[in-house]
């Protein structure tokens, strides 16, 4: 099949930048067992959304209306269900994954220019998922963050840096994160985390 051009419809392969350093197994000091678990979560579909000033309202209604996830207002504020995320990651700016492949198209129907930005980060993205009983420990070697259940709470987010390293980190279960970095950043990021786990014994699956 061809498009409107007469060019062949390809099926291109999103490739991991985690590929190269991506061992799995059982790491580090297991002593008592593994604290963590490591593991790649590829999302179809990651959508970063922003409201225009007094526009957030409605463009959290229309986050409801596309992805069935009733978000709290506010930055910070989030829900993790059936494979799907939404979360505040900044004022009026939100983030929707899916793993369905066509949510940035739906959002460009229901968010008009009026009332904010809809930018499709699918391939800009590499979201890494950290869990464990000791997930929260090894976060707080790396982010200076309140990584407790009463300040960071289920479905909530963060917007934070690890040194230049930028991520986006949502608790999306009680023993579980699930972090946003650039794909360019990844690998080097994914080497300072398993460093970061080796104390506590790690496994990536």
């Amino acid at each position: 099949m061809a498009d409107k051009l007469g060019t062949p419809d390809v099926e291109i392969e999103r490739q991991s930048p985690l590929r190269p350093v991506f061992q799995p197994g059982s790491h580090g000091n297991l002593e008592a067992g593994a604290g963590v678990a490591l593991s790649e979560v590829q999302p179809d579909s990651v959508v970063q959304l922003a409201a225009w000033p007094g526009e957030e309202k409605k463009l959290i209604a229309a986050i409801a209306a596309v992805t069935g996830l009733s978000l709290p207002d506010g930055a910070g504020g989030g829900v993790a269900k059936g494979g799907k995320a939404a979360f505040g990651v900044a004022p009026g700016k939100f983030m929707a994954v899916s793993e369905d492949d066509d949510l940035a198209a739906a959002f460009a129907d229901a968010v008009p220019a009026e009332m904010g930005t809809v930018t499709d980060l699918s391939h800009g993205r590499t979201v890494i998922r950290i869990e464990g009983s000791r997930a929260e420990w090894v976060l707080a070697k790396l982010f200076a963050i309140d990584f407790s259940p009463t300040a960071f709470p289920t479905g909530s987010a963060r917007s934070t840096v690890h040194h230049e390293i930028f991520a986006q980190i949502q608790r999306s279960d009680a023993e579980q994160f699930d972090l946003y970095v650039f794909r360019s950043f990844a690998r080097s990021f994914w080497k300072v985390l398993c460093h970061a786990c080796e104390e506590v014994g790690y496994v990536v699956k």
